[in-house]
């Protein structure tokens, strides 16, 4: 009998251990999407007979759909099935990566990355509530985080390395058909490895939460990209942007009132969570900018090639790999908070290093310990930031919470970019009488110098608030 047991025990694990490394590829795939396209771009344009506004929306079609349906397909996935939901979200990103791949007007393209999106809104926050209930325990929790975040970030760094060799070598449109077979594969695998899983009472989606939330995610995200392009001024951006505070006030009323809110305020109200959340907000608008300005840095002030940069950022997700394998051992020795405040810390120095970056500076010398800094310092923050955000959920709002994470970071991204790209806009146009390098060296100097500050804040937010917010039994120590 016990050798029985013992035989179906590890069967389970390695089902876990088998669907884990499903749902992580699928992550790849994601958010190599993400940023796959930037080397692209040029290649589309010639191609297919882009003009410059509409090539933009090759990249903002993604984020749009990605980061204004995350809310609205969590829910749902609590509510039809998560699993459910996350093989349709697969099946409907591999049929749109088709569409782009095989695009022969523009439209086309900026149509399948629109359905992209929906499908990743779909799939990233079901497959993240899947793995907090494959592993409840918060010690393997932590470690399936870690991986689960390991992967997504390598998928991050080496979007730009995949697609720098896939245009050069062959063609753009293969940066969208590399992913038919990863989706075809977890929509095989998984029903095998999964069982389905959804709220254990029967409710009903909140139709007016629903519309109100998303319209006021869309128009938020629509409007972080316009100001992004243009500027906060402009009524292409500032007119979303009103937009979506006024749905945003309409949603709190209605879910106030409502009897199975979308969105549940005491979900929100959660102080644990929501330090969490908040300390992400800040995280996810430094990093997102960071990344962005230093691939610019790159390839502008530096004079790397697009690959080359690409290939620059490998040890970003070296970095990234160790600091989470340190993480879940940090936490267990230290404590969640003492753990996060001084992975924030590292981060914020590893920041203020690359804010030092000099044109005339080599590789070695001058870009690769900030990055190994900062890429450590991240690699730390994230599992334990996932976890935090995810204490207390339960086979009733899992896919919520996955879905608040991720919107919270999407948008803390949008906002990062949109804000410190203006800055360093502002500073490197305010000083163009003294030489183009050194001009956007100062702007891009700046910038990172406020990343720096924003994460140095979100670890004061930890310290500060987190201590104070109880979590529930099974968390580690705060």
């Amino acid at each position: 009998m016990t050798s029985v047991a013992t035989t179906a025990g590890a069967d389970a694990v390695g089902r876990r251990g088998a669907a884990l490394v499903v749902l992580c590829f699928v992550q790849f795939m994601l958010v190599l999407d993400d940023n796959v396209v930037s080397v692209a771009l040029p290649s589309m344009r010639d191609d297919l007979g882009f003009g410059a506004a509409g090539l933009a929306w090759v990249v903002n079609a993604y984020f749009l759909a990605f980061g204004g349906l995350l809310l609205l397909f969590g829910r749902m996935a609590d509510l039809l099935g998560r699993r459910r939901v996350f093989l349709t979200g697969v099946a409907l990103f591999g049929a749109a990566s088709l569409v782009c791949g095989l695009a022969q007007e523009p439209w086309q393209l900026v149509a399948g990355r629109f359905v992209q999106g929906a499908g990743s809104a779909m799939a990233s926050p079901a497959a993240l509530a899947l793995i907090a209930l494959l592993f409840p325990g918060s010690a393997e929790r932590a470690r399936a985080f870690g991986i689960w975040g390991g992967i997504a970030a390598l998928g991050g760094t080496t979007g730009l390395v995949i697609s720098g060799a896939l245009t050069g070598l062959a063609s753009w449109r293969w940066i969208f058909l590399i992913n038919l077979p990863v989706a075809l594969a977890a929509v095989v695998l998984l029903p095998r490895l999964v069982p389905e899983s959804r709220a254990g009472r029967a409710v009903r989606l909140d139709v007016p939460g629903a519309v109100l939330g998303t319209g006021a995610l869309v128009a938020l995200v629509y409007g972080l990209l316009r100001a992004g392009e243009s500027s906060w001024g402009d009524a292409t951006a500032a007119g979303p942007l009103v937009l979506a505070v006024v749905l945003a006030i309409a949603f709190v009323a209605v879910e106030a009132r409502a009897a199975e809110p979308l969105v549940p305020l005491s979900f929100l109200s959660f102080r644990f969570r929501a330090v969490a959340n908040g300390a992400t907000l800040l995280f996810s608008a430094a990093m997102y900018a960071m990344a962005f300005l230093l691939m610019v840095h790159l390839q502008t002030v530096l004079g790397y090639r697009p690959l080359a940069a690409g290939l620059a950022y490998l040890p970003y997700g070296a970095g990234i790999l160790a600091g989470m394998w340190l993480s879940s051992r940090a936490v267990a020795r230290l404590g969640m908070r003492p753990a996060l405040v001084m992975s924030f810390l590292i981060t914020a120095a590893g920041l203020l290093l690359l804010s030092g970056v000099a044109p005339d500076d080599g590789y070695a010398s001058g870009v690769l310990p900030g990055m190994l800094v900062t890429s450590i310092g991240c690699g730390l923050s994230l599992p334990a930031l996932t976890v935090a955000a995810l204490t207390g959920t339960t086979e009733e709002n899992a896919g919520l919470g996955s879905a608040v994470l991720s919107s919270v970071q999407q948008i803390g991204g949008a906002v990062g970019v949109a804000v410190l790209v203006a800055l360093a806009t502002r500073r490197r146009d305010g000083l163009t009488v003294e030489g183009s390098q050194y001009a956007a060296t100062e702007g891009f100097s700046f910038a990172l110098v406020v990343a720096a500050v924003l994460v140095a804040l979100g670890a004061a937010v930890i310290a500060a608030l987190l201590g104070r917010a109880r979590p529930p039994e099974g968390t580690p120590d705060v």
